[in-house]
C-alpha cells in the first residue's frame, strides 16, 4: 500500500505530478481535507485555519486556533491517512512527519523562482510580475516559518527529501516515472519494522491529540512515546491530580494498551504504581 508524502512551492507544477502519481499507481491524493477535519476539530471555519497557516491571521483569530494545537490535530490526521495506505498526502508537513517511516518516500516538487513568477502570472491571467513575485515570495516565507517552528529544520533544506524535482528541468510525465521507480526499489519496500514505527508515530499522535481535546487534560504539556501499544508519558504536572488526569486520558485512548508513567509532580517524586505501569484492565 503506497505512501507519498509530497512537498510543493508555488506555481511548481506540484499539483500535476501529484495527479499524475495518483492516476499511475492508483492513489487517493489528500491535501485540503486534512485542513477541513482540523477545523472541524477545532470548531473553527476553514477559512481561518488557512489564513493562520499563510501568516495572514490577526491576534484576536489565533486565540481560537492556536498554532500548537492545529500542529497536534493535523499529526493525528495524517498519520491516520498514512496506516490506511494508497495515499499521497499533498503539503501540511506530510514530508517531516513521515520522515522516519522507511516505506514512505518524501518528495520535493521546486522549479527556478523566474519560472514559478511566469507561471503565476499565467495562473491569475496578468501581466503584473511584481504581484506574482510578492505572492510566491510571501508564501514562501510562511512555508519557511511554519516548518522551522514546528519541526525545527530549513525548509529546502535537500537531506530532507529522498527526491527533489525540479519541473524547470523535467517535465511532470518524467517527474511521475522517477517517484514511480523510486517506489518500486528496494528501500521503499513496506517491512514489519516500518509498518510499526508507523503505527508507533499513529498511537503517540493520537494521545497527544486526545490530551488536547480533553477539557481536564488541554492545558497539560507532557511528553508522549508510544512502542507498540504501550505508552510512555514523561514531564512534569502541577500534581497528583493532573497526572490521574492524564493517565486516565492516555489509557482511554484507542490502540493504547499499558502506560509506563513518568510524570513527576511540581512537589517532587514519583506517585509509585505497581511496576510504574497501568495497563488496561
Amino acid at each position: 500500500m503506497p505512501i507519498i508524502a509530497m512537498t510543493q512551492e508555488m506555481a511548481t507544477l506540484g499539483k500535476d505530478v501529484a495527479l499524475g502519481l495518483c492516476e499511475a499507481l492508483r492513489l487517493r491524493q489528500v491535501r485540503h481535507e486534512i485542513g477541513d477535519v482540523v477545523a472541524g476539530r477545532l470548531h473553527v471555519k476553514k477559512s481561518l485555519i488557512r489564513r493562520i497557516r499563510e501568516g495572514k491571521a490577526s491576534a484576536i483569530e489565533k486565540w481560537s486556533a492556536d498554532e500548537k494545537t492545529i500542529s497536534t490535530f493535523t499529526a493525528e490526521e495524517v498519520y491516520d491517512l498514512a496506516l490506511g495506505g494508497d495515499v499521497l498526502i499533498r503539503g501540511w508537513g506530510a514530508t517531516q512527519l513521515l520522515r522516519q517511516v522507511a516505506h514512505a518516500p518524501c518528495i520535493r516538487v521546486c522549479a527556478p523562482l523566474e519560472l514559478r513568477i511566469e507561471r503565476l502570472m499565467q495562473r491569475l491571467d496578468t501581466d503584473d510580475a511584481d504581484l506574482a513575485r510578492r505572492e510566491i515570495l510571501a508564501d514562501d516565507a510562511a512555508r519557511a516559518a511554519r516548518i522551522a517552528e514546528h519541526f525545527g529544520v530549513i525548509w529546502g533544506d535537500p537531506v530532507l527529501y529522498d527526491l527533489t524535482l525540479n519541473t524547470g528541468r523535467l517535465p511532470v510525465a518524467d517527474c511521475v516515472d522517477m517517484v514511480v521507480n523510486l517506489l518500486r526499489g528496494k528501500a521503499f519496500q513496506e517491512t514489519p519494522q516500518s509498518r510499526q514505527c508507523l503505527a508507533n508515530l499513529a498511537l503517540r499522535a493520537r494521545v497527544r491529540a486526545a490530551l488536547k481535546i480533553g477539557e481536564a487534560t488541554a492545558g497539560i504539556d507532557v511528553s508522549i512515546e508510544a512502542d507498540a501499544g504501550k505508552i510512555i508519558a514523561s514531564g512534569i504536572v502541577i500534581d497528583d491530580r493532573e497526572r490521574e488526569l492524564c493517565i486516565k486520558e492516555i489509557l482511554k485512548t484507542p490502540g493504547v494498551r499499558e502506560v509506563e508513567n513518568r510524570l513527576k509532580t511540581m512537589t517532587g517524586g514519583m506517585r509509585q504504581f505497581p511496576s510504574g505501569h497501568h495497563p488496561i484492565e
